[in-house]
């Protein structure tokens, strides 16, 4: 992949951490802001984490309306990678990029600890170097983190070792059918150097810089 778009939204804040660690892998990462119309000139998008929009209404409600949703949407269908990180997969989910929706944690409480995953699904631009029930560590920050799908729909690419907050069959990340939109709750880009007491992030940001281009 040559060039990532990191959609800024009012609201998060996540977005100069994951240009850094993508471009500390090697990678080109730009931020973008909301009201951007036109993603031709990169090749895959990431959406942040933190609070788009001050999370007011519903988690990622409003920011599903920016303008830029309908060129990330463009890119999903064409194929190419997107990745929605936390407040991201609550974005993607209310745009119906993803299916489901996110509740509040099992506990009501907000979860800011490092937790354990488990690759459930290696066919997806998160996963697809991974090894299947490869383990990794991965910071949790959420508050409305669990996952809900009454449809069934979605595949678990990722899945908690210990349940931390009543998601849905342990949902971590989940995937579209297709493998090339995905959206996670653990931020890796917060796993990405020694420092930060993991490592494991990198495995899935080289999975997404490395993802395929479609046929």
């Amino acid at each position: 992949m040559t060039r990532t778009a990191v959609v800024v939204f009012p609201g998060v804040n996540c977005e100069h951490d994951v240009v850094h660690a993508v471009t500390a892998l090697g990678g080109d990462a730009e931020l973008v802001w909301h009201r951007e119309t036109d993603l031709s000139q990169f090749d895959g998008v990431i959406l942040p984490g933190g609070f788009a929009h001050g999370d007011a209404l519903r988690t990622g409600a409003i920011a599903r309306f920016s303008p830029v949703m309908t060129e990330v949407a463009r890119l999903a269908s064409n194929g190419l990678p997107v990745l929605g990180i936390c407040n991201g997969w609550q974005v993607l989910c209310e745009a119906g990029l993803l299916p489901g929706a996110h509740i509040a944690n099992r506990d009501l409480s907000f979860i800011c600890r490092f937790v354990d995953v488990e690759v459930a699904d290696t066919n997806s631009i998160l996963t697809r170097a991974s090894e299947l029930g490869q383990r990794l560590r991965i910071p949790l920050n959420s508050y409305e983190g669990s996952w809900v799908d009454p449809s069934g729909g979605g595949r678990v690419v990722l899945r908690y070792m210990d349940d931390p907050n009543g998601s849905q069959d342990r949902a971590a990340a989940v995937s579209n059918e297709s493998g090339n939109v995905v959206g996670v709750m653990p931020h890796p880009e917060r796993a990405s150097h020694a420092l930060l007491g993991s490592t494991d992030g990198q495995i899935l940001l080289e999975c997404f810089r490395h993802a395929p281009a479609p046929a």
